[in-house]
């Protein structure tokens, strides 16, 4: 039998990644003709692409001709982005300068995806016209990537987003759910930070925002620019541990949260949170409330089964 293609593509980069995979499912769902890239994990699933070798980028972006490009992939670990300078500005600048360029080239609506870390955290909240101020070099490489872009196509988007979280394949995947295992494991406390202000998000949500922009600007060629999206519950990550715990019915009492500014690693920025009204008012946004979003990505890594059935029972 002959299956209905849709006719609006979408081309995923990252699409192996924590978001990437959220928003290839998010466009696949909702009649769009997705196409994701990876490197490392592609295969069998998507399309392996270096995006360091702008032929293969050119070739595929031709080949598809999508109509929007949801650009996920980056080195997004601060402290990584440290100790590897040069690679990580490889991927968080120049390729995704080159994207924007091959994306101008098929008129495809590029979105960018970035970071509340390009600012310094000292004057929350931040507007999408607040002068960014990176402290780390994870936030200079995106903002440079936000300039690479935007000099190299002047109708994409660049879409800003906090720490997030969602459905792993490994507890490591996000800052967030990789505190689980210290959650559990109550036989010894465990150090939290309780001083830098964190809105943990949904990668289900940012996936939704992405879509909806992508269907606004397919509406309204004028939907281009800069825009934030955040989760708006305001977390510690001793919080955000305590929240888990409870959500679990586990104990939390030897989480010790530490209001010291952290010494070790790159510099965060103490609150960095982002004001979303601008795509609130262009009736764009989902918000999941954390406990529920948090239950749903980590109950298949509870180690006692026991606890199961008193949360799910």
């Amino acid at each position: 039998e002959d299956v209905e293609v849709p006719s609006r593509r979408v081309l995923i980069t990252g699409a192996t990644g924590l978001l990437g995979r959220a928003v290839f499912k998010e466009f696949n769902e909702n009649n769009w003709n997705a196409v994701g890239c990876g490197y490392r994990r592609a295969q069998p699933r998507f399309e392996q692409i270096n995006l360091l070798d702008s032929i293969a980028v050119h070739d595929i972006i031709h080949d598809f001709q999508p109509h929007v490009i949801v650009h996920c992939a980056a080195e997004r670990r601060p402290d990584v982005v440290e100790s590897q300078p040069d690679a990580a500005s490889q991927l968080n600048v120049a390729a995704s300068g080159n994207l924007a360029k091959e994306a101008a080239g098929v008129g495809a609506f590029l979105i960018y995806i970035s970071t509340d870390y390009v600012f310094d955290g000292t004057s929350p909240p931040y507007k999408e016209t607040d002068v960014p101020n990176p402290l780390n070099l994870y936030g200079k490489t995106k903002l440079e990537g936000e300039k690479a872009v935007l000099e190299n196509n002047e109708d994409a988007a660049v879409l800003r987003i906090p720490v997030l979280y969602g459905e792993v394949e490994r507890l490591e995947e996000s800052a967030v759910t990789v505190m689980f295992d210290k959650v559990q494991f109550s036989n010894k406390s465990a150090n939290m930070d309780h001083w830098q202000q964190r809105f943990p998000t949904n990668v289900k949500d940012v996936a939704t925002v992405c879509r909806q922009l992508s269907e606004k600007r397919m509406l309204d060629p004028s939907v281009k620019g800069t825009f934030h999206w955040s989760g708006n519950e305001q977390m510690t990550k001793y919080e955000m541990a305590c929240a888990i715990a409870d959500a679990f019915n586990l104990p939390s009492s030897h989480l010790r949260p530490i209001t010291d500014c952290p010494v070790v690693g790159a510099l965060r920025p103490r609150n960095a949170q982002l004001d979303c009204s601008k795509l609130e008012m262009l009736g764009i946004g989902q918000r999941t409330p954390f406990r529920a979003g948090i239950k749903e990505s980590l109950w298949p890594f509870l180690v006692d089964k026991r606890w199961r059935q008193t949360v799910f029972h």
